[in-house]
């Protein structure tokens, strides 16, 4: 069997993954001894596994890590004199630049290709975090925890997603399933990680070891060896050939690459022209502004009502574990045929159930509560994790999935780079956790109730549209009247032509 073609969607990512080696411009063959580091083709297989465990590894490390700042919470207000909305603001610009980086971070594969940007994406939050355990205020925490990690943590995790995807295209769907679960895996190991080193090194020294830590995405993203793009076009080799040389053109053309890049990634046009995509985005967007709170929150929520700190981390680990167990499950049900066209309504069933096991933590801060607590929030995160692309999916075009991609992780980084302050405000204000995850529970229920709610009248429209063409007089069927002195003469195929060369052959229709 010959190997599966690419869409043409996937042929643009197999562009982006790593730039035109002097391999691809000899023509097809196979690698030379200077090219061993090139793969060939998408193998669904063999070096791919290698790649996927990396991957893994790449998520564990990078997209989990904000989660797990809430251990060194308290930590960071004692050191800083800072209140509770000046320390969250250290997360929450993390996880924000994590997300809002998209764009930037496309200019890079762009230009340098998926290895060599998850290997920057590494030092640069390894350094992140080794310069924080030598800040001497809050800000000086924002820039380096904060900005500078956040855009690292961007640089890592985005491109080997995307390597991934030119490894596996006949197992992708598997091969994303797996890959979902290294969030989980950081969720479980981080927090014994983070407990440990606080309690033996302090927020500086742990902050220290952890930068040494996240180097590992350099090692991760140095087994990530390209694919060898299968058609390459004469006309990107020119654009290649004619880079003016310098560090002036290299300048330049990193200038016109942001612009392309903001132009392609971003969907503006489809949120004015799709009101499904509209809808749904404004929705994840509002989502967001509670969703991700409660993981900041929960272990100083835990620890002012006298629980030691190893348990409260504890129960993060549990966070994680629950995901482990229930995503790769939850992906494989929910790619039946009968969820087809009802993904968005168990999304926002599960959403509803996420928002609404916040208000658990207002009963008692003890350990049995938080632990029912924790396994709520678990289940319905996993399948509002399962379900979210999968959503997006059925909601715009494959070939606009990656722009509409960009433009919801550039929204969504609004609200979550104000979710955390507000919520440290009230906490400020009110002196009790309680109340924001209440409010967490309201923001979040209320966005899912938007989303479902939406979504049904949304069918219920065309529905109605459906429903209404056959009746009314306008579009009917197109019909073709045939009048009967139509004459139709056979056309003699080849052995009649042999037997009687005198006939004609006659391919007549006369109306």
């Amino acid at each position: 069997m010959s190997p599966q073609q690419p869409s043409s969607m996937e042929e643009q990512a197999g562009e982006l993954c790593e730039p035109e080696s002097e391999g691809d411009k000899r023509g097809p063959g196979p690698p030379s001894g200077q090219d061993r580091s090139v793969t060939d083709d998408a193998p669904d297989g063999g070096w791919g596994w290698v790649v996927l465990v990396a991957t893994i590894l790449v998520l564990a490390l990078t997209l989990a890590f904000p989660s797990c700042i809430g251990i060194f919470y308290l930590d960071l207000q004692e050191e800083f004199k800072a209140s509770n909305s000046e320390t969250s603001w250290v997360p929450s610009i993390m996880t924000s630049v994590l997300h809002a980086g998209g764009p930037l971070c496309s200019v890079l594969v762009e230009r340098f290709g998926c290895r060599a940007t998850v290997m920057f994406g590494g030092v640069l939050s390894g350094f992140g975090m080794a310069v924080s355990s030598f800040s001497h205020s809050i800000v000086d925490l924002y820039i380096t925890a904060g900005v500078i990690t956040g855009l690292g943590f961007c640089f890592s995790f985005q491109p080997a997603v995307t390597i991934l995807g030119h490894y596996f295209v006949r197992r992708r769907p598997f091969a994303n399933a797996m890959s979902s679960t290294g969030t989980a895996l950081g969720l479980s190991t981080l927090p014994f990680l983070g407990d440990y080193l606080q309690s033996k090194l302090g927020w500086r020294g742990s902050f220290l070891v952890l930068g040494a830590v996240l180097l590992n995405c350099c090692v991760c993203g140095a087994v990530m060896r390209p694919v060898r793009p299968r058609k390459p076009k004469k006309s990107e080799v020119m654009s290649n050939d004619s880079r003016p040389p310098g560090k002036k053109g290299c300048g330049l053309g990193i200038c016109k690459s942001l612009a392309s890049s903001l132009r392609k990634h971003m969907a503006f046009d489809l949120f004015c022209s799709n009101l499904r995509f509209r809808v749904f985005s404004l929705g994840i967007t509002w989502m967001m502004l509670g969703f991700v709170v409660p993981l900041i929150y929960l272990v100083p929520y835990a620890s002012a009502h006298n629980m030691d700190p190893s348990r409260a981390a504890l129960l993060l680990s549990i966070l994680g574990f629950v995901n482990i167990i229930v995503r790769p499950p939850a992906g494989v049900l929910f790619s039946l045929s009968w969820f087809k066209g009802r993904h968005i309504y168990v999304f926002s069933a599960a959403l509803l159930i996420n928002g609404l096991s916040n208000s658990i933590c207002c009963i008692s801060p003890s350990f049995s509560v938080l632990l029912i607590y924790i396994l709520t929030y678990g289940l319905s995160m996993s399948v509002v994790g399962s379900l979210m692309f999968t959503v997006l999916m059925d909601t715009v075009e494959m070939s606009r999935f990656p722009s509409a991609l960009g433009l919801l992780s550039i929204m969504e980084s609004v609200t979550l780079l104000i979710g955390p302050p507000l919520a440290g405000m009230l906490v400020d204000r009110t002196g009790d956790y309680t109340f924001v995850f209440l409010a967490c529970s309201i923001s979040v229920a209320l966005s899912a109730l938007y989303l479902m709610l939406s979504f049904y009248w949304l069918d219920s429209q065309d529905a109605a549209q459906k429903n209404s063409l056959p009746a009314s007089g306008s579009p009917a069927k197109p019909t073709i009247n045939i009048s009967t002195d139509c004459q139709y003469s056979s056309v003699p195929t080849d052995g009649e032509k042999t037997n009687n060369p005198s006939s004609e052959a006659e391919n007549v229709t006369n109306v």
